[in-house]
């Protein structure tokens, strides 16, 4: 790729995460176009396009493939529909940047590594919070050693149950989809920022329970996991659990203090080791996947590595299906 070309991308499937999270991130970085956008419902998809001044919008898939002018893709649809667009998306010769969970298992994204080491493209994963100041900043102060050698990492995901049935277009909800509930969901950013920080997974057990049957996906799911680094991994997360209990937490001790913060829910964390107790606070960027974008277009260029690959994201997927086991 030419160090000195623009990205020109298309997105399939411009829903709500293609709003504020994503979709600005396209057009706002260096050297990077919006160039098309595709939804199934052409009204939306041309709402989306004139609302964010993309100058293309089509309601099949076909029509981004086919296009000439398109460079890559971005894959913004829910799981279940990713490893068939990624790969259409390469055979149409397009670099490809797929929406987390990569695919629904480990199966089908070891199907994308194959197929994507037979074809000249490139392809990125949006793990993205590994990208944002925040957790940049936590890896740095792993790196130089803030709290020692990091032993344990306990990460706690409490939500209270719906307060209504939940909607049955709720992707989210249905296992065939989403490939679990909302563990599939969230599980994604905590466990690549664990593997991005800490390594591979020498071991892992795991388990998932759908305790109150309150839709099709398990609610519950609990596991541990060794990783290279001789950090021991817990996690536990739960969805529906009474009103009072919405927690969302990780904890990392060493040998010389701690770490503490929330994936999602704050913008503050806290280390605590000889110096004291000091809390840090760093706020989100307004477009949360915009670093990470920035760095796929430019790896996309031909400047930089992979920023998130598909064997990391297989590694994300591999201890996810360990975790849900039953």
């Amino acid at each position: 790729m030419n160090k000195n070309k623009t990205i020109r991308w298309g997105i399939i499937g411009v829903g709500s995460v293609c709003e504020v999270k994503s979709g600005p991130g396209f057009y706002k970085n260096p050297n990077s176009q919006l160039l098309a956008v595709m939804r199934r419902d052409l009204e939306k998809a041309k709402d989306y396009a004139l609302r964010h001044e993309v100058p293309r919008w089509y309601d099949n898939a076909e029509a981004l493939f086919s296009n000439p002018d398109i460079d890559a893709i971005y894959i913004a649809t829910p799981p279940a529909q990713h490893k068939n667009y990624a790969l259409a998306a390469l055979a149409a010769g397009k670099d490809v940047y797929i929406e987390k969970p990569v695919t629904l298992n480990a199966d089908e994204c070891k199907q994308l590594i194959a197929a994507a080491e037979q074809s000249s493209n490139k392809v990125c994963v949006a793990h993205y919070r590994r990208a944002m100041p925040c957790f940049v900043k936590i890896k740095e102060l792993l790196r130089t050693g803030a709290i020692g050698t990091p032993l344990l990492a306990q990460i706690d995901m409490l939500r209270p149950a719906p307060t209504t049935p939940p909607n049955e277009n709720n992707w989210r909800l249905d296992p065939a989809i989403s490939g679990g509930g909302l563990f599939h969901d969230l599980a994604p950013h905590q466990l690549d920022l664990m593997l991005h920080w800490f390594g591979g997974v020498n071991a892992a057990k795991g388990f998932s329970l759908n305790q109150r049957q309150l839709s099709a996906a398990d609610d519950l799911v609990q596991g541990w996991a060794q990783l290279e680094s001789g950090v021991v991994l817990q996690g536990r997360w739960h969805f529906t659990l009474a009103p009072m209990y919405k927690r969302d937490h990780c904890e990392i001790i060493g040998t010389q203090g701690s770490i503490s913060f929330s994936f999602f829910d704050d913008t503050e964390f806290h280390v605590i080791n000889g110096d004291g107790k000091h809390s840090i606070k760093m706020n989100y960027p307004p477009h949360v996947q915009q670093p990470l974008i920035a760095q796929v277009n430019d790896y996309f260029r031909g400047e930089g590595d992979n920023p998130c690959s598909l064997q990391d994201a297989l590694a994300v997927m591999e201890l996810m299906d360990c975790f849900s086991a039953i």
